[in-house]
């Protein structure tokens, strides 16, 4: 894969030249001015983010919020039960450069993550140049895939519906983005680095560039704490930790408690009634990523296996081993307890380590577009 790239950062804005001392021409233009019945403008309107048109199912509820080049919209879907955010990060140039058009990262959160949560636009995110990046909801627990079961407590729960043939024709349609595939990527944290996987090998004629961080990579037989992971969140079992909240929105509640089989059927190995997690086993489907860029990230939960990064190490030695079986070429990054891989990582399963991921992941992308005519 291309090698790294120093990462880069927005360059500031230049200050405002002080006004020369010609106050006797200031003073005749303001009569001017008045005379035509015109106040001097005081300063310049700040842009707000681009107009967006409804459109592919979906239905914005109210004004989008935040600046030109970070912000958060809300739609609503018949695919997916309730109201859903959107954040967009558009390069500093979007508007200065009305021709130029841009490849798009999705990146997937995790469990339990809301895009309206300003962390989840990482530093080396916000800091790109080249590449556009969106950031769609992808519920509490909804684990990226149309739910097998549709007729529980939580209502219509079409994720991958909603990402793949809703929100991405959507921002091609309002955004200067570049369409084909090799301008396309696909990435996600924890649980979004299973959706990401999911979503690069259900659609490869849509994303050319795929990133698993600290993902739920292996979904078999031989990973079952990671099945009991996902099973956790649907039948909400964390939810006695909640106790002290206080009425605040707790990490440990993933909204109403359905069975345990509703994603993707039984999850237990008995007379083969799992098969249907083995049918979307990212570890098991890596062939269909042949002609895709792959970047694998994770940490060893300092060998502490009740850290959540102890399993996804794991989970990602499986996937590197069955790329290197396939003969793939891939970045791997295994940075075990953290330790030099940079400041805010202690190798857990945490934002810290996932912002240093992405410090060395967002140049590396940024010249595959390049690399690929993006």
């Amino acid at each position: 894969m291309t090698p790294a790239l120093p990462a880069r950062r927005p360059s500031p804005g230049r200050p405002f030249a002080r006004l020369l001392r010609a106050r006797p021409v200031l003073a005749a233009l303001a009569g001017c001015l008045l005379l035509l019945g015109q106040a001097p403008a005081t300063h310049a309107e700040t842009p707000g983010p681009p107009p967006m048109k409804d459109g592919y199912g979906l239905t914005q509820v109210g004004a989008a919020t935040g600046s030109a080049t970070n912000f958060v919209l809300t739609v609503t879907t018949p695919q997916v039960a309730g109201q859903h955010t959107i954040r967009i990060l558009l390069p500093a140039d979007y508007a200065a450069d009305p021709a130029k058009r841009y490849p798009v990262l999705y990146f997937l959160h995790g469990a339990s993550d809301n895009p309206s949560d300003p962390a989840l636009a990482f530093p080396a995110l916000t800091a790109a140049q080249s590449m556009i990046t969106v950031i769609p909801d992808g519920g509490l627990r909804g684990w990226y895939t149309d739910w097998l079961d549709q007729g529980t407590a939580a209502g219509a729960q079409n994720w991958e519906t909603f990402h793949l043939d809703q929100v991405v024709p959507f921002v091609d349609a309002n955004l200067r983005t570049l369409t084909g595939r090799r301008s396309r990527a696909v990435g996600g944290l924890s649980m979004g680095g299973f959706g990401a996987l999911h979503y690069a090998q259900d659609r490869p004629e849509l994303f050319g560039q795929v990133l698993t961080m600290s993902g739920a990579n292996d979904l078999s037989a031989d990973e079952m704490v990671i099945r009991g992971a996902v099973v956790g969140t649907l039948t909400n079992v964390g939810t006695v930790l909640c106790g002290s909240s206080a009425g605040k929105p707790c990490g440990y509640d993933f909204g109403p408690t359905v069975s345990s089989d509703a994603v993707f059927g039984s999850p237990y190995p008995v007379f083969n009634a799992d098969w249907r997690w083995n049918a979307v086993d990212p570890a098991a489907r890596l062939g269909r990523l042949a002609d895709t860029g792959i970047a694998v990230y994770t940490g060893n939960g300092n060998g502490n296996p009740a850290d959540m990064e102890f399993w996804a190490e794991g989970t990602a030695k499986r996937v590197k081993d069955r790329l290197d079986a396939l003969g793939y070429r891939y970045h791997y990054v295994d940075y075990g307890n953290g330790a030099g891989w940079g400041p805010g990582c202690d190798g857990g399963h945490t934002p810290g380590c996932w912002a240093q991921d992405l410090v060395d992941y967002v140049p590396r992308l940024e010249a595959a577009f390049v690399a690929a005519g993006a």
